[in-house]
């Protein structure tokens, strides 16, 4: 007997960016699960091959791995040309930064900007435009509460370019379904991957700050790959342009 799953995603080629660590990483093991073939790129070439190692149905479907640096209009070109055609695409490359806005540069607006929308949407629209999104395609693209909730100090860069993403998502969603591609973010709030262990806030400072969230802790990758799991799946077939938060509740007013 067949158990029935709306969110099973067999039959279904994913390409999830960002997926040689932390919230790409965990989305491509856990579509993996659910029944996808995974292609998944990112620009570190070891990292990407764990993801690769850990992928479920290795021999029974074709998951493949692209290097390619998404910034890298070469590199941009030839990803473009070697996917195959998509039933999701989850856009989970980026880079934080915390600097004040007084002490900001415009090198460093253009190099966070480069990275967290100019490269995630141009793939987005050529892969658009290439008609590599088959009819029925969901798009995630990772947003964050940061910019879209919560506007905390000298996150002002990371921020903006997060709600840029959040708001080309929605025109996207529009333009995009009358091929019936659907397109949807997801905001989490903070989520503890090796990311916010490398910055500038010590590991008491993020224990205490944990207990601003109603539900006592940080997101895990597993979370926000759950929520993709449920926007690339046809459970979610009449869900389109809308910002998906998790955040355990911080940004409850």
């Amino acid at each position: 007997m067949t158990t029935f799953n709306p969110f099973n995603l067999e039959g279904k080629t994913i390409l999830v960016t960002g997926a040689s660590s932390g919230i790409g990483r965990s989305t491509a093991i856990n579509a993996a699960k659910m029944g996808a073939t995974l292609i998944t790129t990112a620009r570190h070439a070891e990292r990407l091959q764990e993801t690769l190692d850990a992928l479920e149905g290795q021999g029974e479907r074709e998951h493949k791995q692209i290097i390619a640096d998404l910034t890298n209009k070469d590199d941009l070109t030839n990803l473009i040309a070697d996917v195959p055609f998509l039933n999701g695409l989850v856009l989970c490359a980026g880079k934080g930064l915390t600097l004040p806005i007084q002490f900001a540069t415009r090198e460093k607006f253009d190099d966070i900007f480069n990275i967290n929308f100019f490269a995630p949407v141009e793939l987005l629209r050529m892969l658009f435009k290439k008609k590599k999104l088959q009819k029925g395609s969901s798009v995630v693209l990772l947003s964050s509460l940061g910019g879209t909730q919560i506007f905390s100090g000298g996150n002002g860069i990371y921020g903006a370019s997060k709600a840029a993403l959040n708001t080309i998502m929605k025109f996207a969603a529009k333009e995009f379904a009358p091929r019936k591609v659907r397109v949807n973010s997801i905001c989490p709030g903070m989520v503890d991957t090796p990311l916010i262990h490398r910055g500038t806030i010590s590991e008491e400072q993020l224990l205490e700050d944990q207990k601003r969230y109603p539900l006592g802790r940080y997101g895990q990758p597993a979370d926000i790959a759950y929520a993709a799991i449920y926007l690339l799946s046809d459970a979610s077939s009449w869900v389109t342009g809308q910002s998906l938060v998790l955040d355990g509740g911080v940004s409850i007013k």
